[in-house]
This record gives C-alpha cells, structure tokens and sequence, in this order.
C-alpha cells in the first residue's frame, strides 16, 4: 500500500486528517522532518494555523518538498496548506514554496470571519480530484484568506462567500483544496481516495 506523509508544521490535531487518509487507503504518518518527506509517496500539507509560523517551519525541509514534487510525487494541500503553495499572504510575512504565482487575500469585511460551515463547489474545470463529484457538492470549510492564482488555468472549483473565491486548483500532480476534506463526509473521502489514486504504487 503507498505511503503518504502530512508534514506537521505546528498546526494542532492531525489525527482527522490521518484517519480519513487512511480511509481512502493510505498508509499515513505524520512526519516532522525532511527524511520523512524522502520516502513519501504522497505529501499532505494540512490546514488551520498561521501563514508566517507555517512557512517558516517548512523552510528546512522545502528543497526537500520541491524535489519531490518535481520529480511527480503527488501533493494535497488543505487550507493553509493550500495557501502555502502561493508567494505570499495578506495574513503576515513569510515566503509560500510559490509552486503558483499569487497570493492570498482576506475574505471580505461584508460578511462573517471565519468562514465556517458547510458550502457548495463550482466545478470550473474536470479534474481527476473531483471525479465522481457533482457540481453544487457541500463541503465544509475553516478559513479567512484565499488564494489568488495568477494563472487562472489552474482554478477547478470555486466558491461563493461574500465574493467568488478559489476553492480548488490543480496543476500536473499538485493539489489543493480550501476547504477541508476529511471534515466533509463521505464526499471529501470520495476526494481523498481521489487523490490516492494519483499515487504511484
């Protein structure tokens, strides 16, 4: 069975995210340093926590995480791990790993911070991440910044919140996601096993 390994930068309870993985058929551990990143087969970046304190933990071990990625090991960013893919964000300073060109931007001051809850996907583009889901699918999301890619070809889904915003990109065998799979049900676990499948065996 392939391994995945979430990289723990500090940002709380892992154990929903370890579980639904596994779920979807995954041998998971949660790894904290770059030798775990080497023998990856997948890479989870989670969510929840501070841009600045996150990209700085990840500053040892992102010579690691870019070589692996470019050499096709298969990444699922989730929240913050999804800004984290970006250059920069309005929520502190600190360097993305700038896979993308973009940043992330606060939520509007017109409704409620955070965005909390149960909303709906926008399919913009197919995408094996998202087979089998339909287009209108409630996931659940945690967030108050998004991400702003500069190359909107990589935007697969997006949602409404006071503003239309990102919800998903994709790009060769990177993945991200704003909101939070292994929260959403058996939908996000549809999307998890989704991913498993990009993994090579």
């Amino acid at each position: 069975m392939p391994n995945a390994v979430i990289f723990d930068y500090g940002v709380g309870n892992l154990l929903s995210l370890k579980t639904a993985l596994e779920k979807a058929g995954l041998t998971t551990i949660i790894g904290t340093a770059a030798k775990d990143l080497a023998k990856a087969d997948a890479i989870a970046l989670p969510g929840v926590g501070s841009f600045t304190a996150a990209a700085s933990k990840l500053g040892a071990v992102k010579e690691t995480l870019q070589a692996k990625v470019n050499g096709g090991t298969p990444l699922l960013g989730i929240c913050l791990g999804l800004q984290l893919f970006f250059e920069s964000s309005e929520e502190g300073p600190g360097e993305g790993l700038a896979f993308f060109e973009g940043r992330n931007v606060q939520l509007p001051s017109t409704v409620k911070v955070p965005h909390m809850g149960w909303n709906t996907l926008n399919i913009v583009q197919a995408n094996e991440l998202f087979d089998g889901v339909a287009e209108g699918t409630y996931v659940y999301f945690v967030h108050s910044l998004y991400p702003v890619p500069k190359d909107k070809s990589i935007i697969i889904t997006t949602t409404e919140y006071g503003t239309t915003f990102t919800s998903a990109v994709a790009s060769r065998n990177i993945y991200g996601t704003q909101f939070h799979p292994e929260k959403s049900g058996d939908m996000g676990i549809r999307i998890l096993k989704n991913f498993a499948r990009t993994v090579k065996r």
